[in-house]
């Protein structure tokens, strides 16, 4: 019987973060990276995520980069052969890469929810699907980690966020979640979410500027947003054995906020 520590190990493992470049993806790649794993970080902007790679290897963290768009399938396919040509397997693939946008639904621009769709949805379907042919199904083996949002549970209250696309995208992706987990599950690979609440991120800096940090902390019933630490464990748990009994769940990491 393995201790607490061995389940939670990652060492000897491999793992591709999607939007790894900066904010929550990074925080969760340090967080793989921290346990053993090696990494793909993969965004569309290249400077950034030499950045990010820099950072992690100066944490002691083996990782390299891949700049592509993901809703393009090409770009899945090829990051996910590059990571095969680099890694030798993936054994983790983190969902991570995600894009917004605020409009009234009555005036929602269709290249705007085309783009929230293609990146939020699209990209995790064929991205997940790249990485399960060419790699977790053959080894019957996997962890895959699909980052919703609290949005996705629920829709707006009047007055407050226009995120028609992005509320609809993240719904899509618990349910994506819980499917692909009864189809997958035969093969040893689980499929799980991460519902982040408000976390301070560029993604949430329009957010937090109409509607104020103080404010939606007070709605949570810790009374504070997510910080660079609060996805750590959440990710860690999905991506090792000690989640291997858990598949087609959906954490809500957000205070609380979708407990009242």
């Amino acid at each position: 019987m393995r201790t607490t520590q061995e389940l939670f190990s990652l060492e000897g493992k491999t793992a591709i973060v999607t939007g790894g470049s900066r904010g929550l993806g990074l925080q969760m790649a340090q967080a793989l990276g921290e346990q053993g794993a090696r990494l793909i970080l993969t965004s569309r902007k290249q400077e950034e995520l030499d950045a990010a790679v820099a950072r992690l290897h100066d944490l002691g963290i083996e990782a390299s980069c891949f700049a592509g768009d993901l809703s393009d399938p090409a770009h899945a396919t090829s990051l996910v052969e590059t990571a095969l040509a680099r890694l030798g397997h993936v054994d983790i693939l983190i969902n991570n890469a995600g894009a917004t946008w605020g409009a009234p639904a009555e005036d929602y621009p269709l290249e705007a929810w085309d783009k929230v769709m293609n990146l939020n949805v699209r990209s995790v379907f064929l991205v997940s699907q790249a990485v399960g042919k060419l790699s977790m199904i053959p080894r019957r083996y996997g962890r895959i980690v699909n980052i919703a949002s609290i949005a996705g549970l629920s829709g707006n209250p009047p007055d407050a966020m226009q995120t028609i696309a992005y509320n609809t995208s993240k719904g899509a992706v618990v349910n994506f979640t819980r499917t692909l987990a009864g189809e997958w599950g035969r093969h040893g690979i689980t499929v799980n979410a991460i519902a982040p609440g408000f976390f301070p991120s560029k993604m949430t800096k329009g957010v937090l500027a109409a509607y104020g940090a103080e404010g939606l902390a007070a709605a949570a019933p810790l009374g504070r947003l997510g910080d660079d630490e609060d996805l750590k464990g959440a990710v860690v748990l999905f991506a090792s054995d000690a989640g291997k009994h858990i598949t087609g769940q959906i954490l809500a990491v957000d205070g609380g906020v979708t407990a009242v």
